[in-house]
């Protein structure tokens, strides 16, 4: 299976705080940049500040952010082999959609399939139709299915709440189904994700899983993927 490969080469540094909900301070070779923060919500329970990073470099030469904040890690700036967990939830599906046509997928949707992006099914547009499979992606952030080391700092935390649109999406897409047709909610880890768990419930946890039961018995099947 073919690599995804970024080009230009990611680069390191080490955050020193988010500004903002779509900005993060990065220091890099001794200089601080303000840097495209690819994920609106909050990252786990966790303090950003003073861990190491990897970034993408704009093609635009006129963006205000010239880097992209791509991954974090909880392993110490001067260690030398660190894991990263990735952030960008704005490119799961170009990671989603490179192995699926490289055969990343094959035992989910089969080989040498054509792979359209964005496609309608009922009142709901979906992320990919690989012949007769919708493919939906969910990238989650909100809780990290991994152990903070001693030295990473964490932020109080709320349960999370938002999930009206998922329990619609998820019952659209149940309801929408055709005769041979599939539907798969894939919920894409980028990073080595060594079991999920349901390690703090959301608020509406309860409508959320009578939703996806639902969904499950009309033929929607639920995927996990880990890229790391």
């Amino acid at each position: 299976m073919e690599n995804f490969v970024f080009e230009p080469p990611l680069t390191e540094g080490v955050i020193v705080k988010r500004k903002s909900q779509f900005t993060i301070i990065v220091n890099k070779d001794g200089k601080d940049y303000s840097c495209h923060c690819p994920t609106t919500g909050r990252v786990g329970n966790l303090d950003l500040a003073n861990l190491p990073c990897l970034m993408s470099a704009s093609k635009d030469p006129e963006r205000k952010t010239p880097f992209t904040v791509e991954a974090v890690s909880l392993s110490l700036p001067q260690d030398e082999n660190k894991s990263w967990i990735g952030i960008n939830q704005n490119a799961a599906n170009r990671y989603v959609e490179h192995f699926l046509k490289n055969g990343g997928f094959a035992d989910i949707v089969g080989k040498d399939k054509t792979v359209l992006r964005e496609k309608t099914l009922g009142d709901s547009k979906f992320d990919f139709l690989v012949d007769n499979v919708y493919l939906e992606v969910k990238t989650p952030l909100q809780t990290l299915q991994v152990e903070y080391p001693p030295h990473v700092k964490v932020k109080k935390s709320t349960p999370f709440s938002s999930t009206g649109r998922f329990m619609k999406h998820m019952a659209q897409l149940g309801e929408s189904l055709q005769e041979r047709q599939r539907a798969i909610l894939l919920t894409c880890f980028i990073y080595d994700n060594p079991g999920f768990k349901v390690s703090e419930p959301s608020t509406n946890y309860q409508q959320v899983q009578n939703t996806v039961r639902t969904s499950i018995n009309k033929g929607v099947e639920l995927c996990r993927q880990t890229s790391n």
